[in-house]
Formats: C-alpha cells, structure tokens, sequence
C-alpha cells in the first residue's frame, strides 16, 4: 500500500511538473535516449600506410553519419550498420575448426575495442592466413585497405 502511495505521488508531481500536458522531461535532467550510440576505438600498426596507423575514434548513431576521428567514418558506419541490420557479428573471431588458407597478407594488425549494439567489443584482426585476410577484408572500410 505505501508503494502505490509513493508512486502515486511521484506521478502526481511529474505531471505537474512536466506541463499542461502531463508527464514531460523534469527542468535541467537530460533526455535520455532508448540506446547509446556505437562508440569503438580502432588501432592499426604495421599497415605500412603512415596515414592508416594510430589509433581512431568512431562513434555511430542513427541519427548522424559517423562521428569520431576515424577518417573513414561514415563509410565505416555505413558498413556496421549493414552488418547490424543482417544479425551478424563482424567482430566475432575465426571459428577453430575453419579451414583456411596459408598465405600471408602482411604484418598489418587492428585491435577493436568499444561498444557496439549494446555489447562490449575486444577484438584483434591480423592479415595471417586466408581466413583473417577475409575477416579483414570484410570489415573495410573500419579497418583501412592495406596489401
């Protein structure tokens, strides 16, 4: 019973405070929106592209491009939101059991780490072996295009 009071009252008081209108935002708290917006930090070395190597921000919301230092943003965001959009984890490693290919696409690495859809990203790529090169490949342009 005292819970339906206390409640009763806090809703009470937010209608008058949020307008003729009923409930509205309280004066001077922020809105909150539904999710945060996708914000990564990606980190190349060994690219052999002085420009490609550093570490970059990039945050993507729905309701811009692509924000960020990433010098590719909106084409990157572009890209996670096609992945966002078919289920898939472009983050996810190389399943153990794959079979791949022995090729060396060069030393380039990338750490990804951040959120993304609401879940923690931590993940490395490398260009060792056919399946990484892919794995890598399938991210540009997140990661930068390198030989």
């Amino acid at each position: 019973m005292l819970r339906r009071l206390v409640i009763a009252s806090l809703v009470t008081t937010a209608a008058g405070l949020g307008g003729a209108g009923g409930l509205g935002p309280l004066p001077g708290l922020p809105l909150l929106s539904p999710s945060a917006p996708d914000a990564l930090t990606v980190t190349i070395t060994k690219s052999g592209h002085r420009a490609a190597d550093g570490s970059f921000t990039l945050e993507c919301d729905g309701d811009r491009a692509g924000g960020g230092n990433h010098p590719a943003a909106e084409r990157a965001c572009a890209r996670l939101d096609g992945y966002a959009k078919a289920g898939e984890d472009p983050f996810a490693p190389v399943a153990e059991d794959r079979l791949c290919s022995l090729q060396h696409g060069g030393p380039a690495l990338a750490h990804i780490t951040g959120q993304w859809q609401g879940r923690t990203v931590d993940a490395r790529f490398s260009r060792a072996g056919g399946c990484e090169i892919e794995r890598w490949t399938n991210l540009e342009p997140v990661l930068p295009h390198v030989r």
